[in-house]
């Protein structure tokens, strides 16, 4: 069992805040006071202290530490999810100007797997299979690089830097 200096020592250099909770609660209890007390002092419930106290006893330090919760299962597929990244990177940039839109994939999802996705999560689904939603700027259809460049030597009359310094 450690003592209370220990706990205090981890309290302070601790991030996550419920972490903190826990190693301060440990604290208090090592000092032998009454475990109400510890709830009221720190703002939390009787049960959780004898929870946190319970856990250290029985598994130490470790114990305390939060445990990763999983979340709801994903809808797709592994192999639903590579096709999607399929989707993505053919389609990232249209034929017809344009780029591809959370929209345009929330729709490929339900009309391929019959799946219904909220945009939040089409965003959510992209970021954790790598993809960056920032993207260059995109070029219309109609763009023309010949009539870009022909505009590009068109001298301007107020522009300084194409005007000859004259010496008097």
């Amino acid at each position: 069992m450690h003592k209370a200096k220990v706990f205090k020592k981890l309290a302070l250099s601790e991030k996550n805040a419920r972490l903190k909770m826990r190693y301060l609660a440990l604290y208090h209890f090592t000092l032998n006071e009454n475990r109400t007390q510890i709830a009221k002092f720190l703002g939390v419930s009787r049960g959780s202290v004898n929870r946190w106290v319970a856990s250290y006893l029985s598994k130490g330090l470790e114990g305390l530490r939060s445990k990763p919760s999983p979340g709801r299962p994903n809808a797709l597929s592994a192999q639903q999810k590579q096709l999607v990244s399929k989707y993505v990177k053919s389609h990232a940039v249209k034929s017809n100007g344009g780029r591809l839109i959370a929209e345009d994939i929330r729709l490929y999802i339900k009309d391929f797997f019959n799946i219904e996705y909220t945009l939040r999560n089409i965003y959510h689904l992209l970021h954790a299979s790598d993809f960056s939603w920032i993207t260059s700027r995109s070029k219309h259809p109609k763009q023309s690089q010949d009539a870009q460049d022909s505009f590009k030597k068109i001298q301007i009359r107020n522009d300084r830097s194409n005007t000859i310094e004259r010496t008097t």
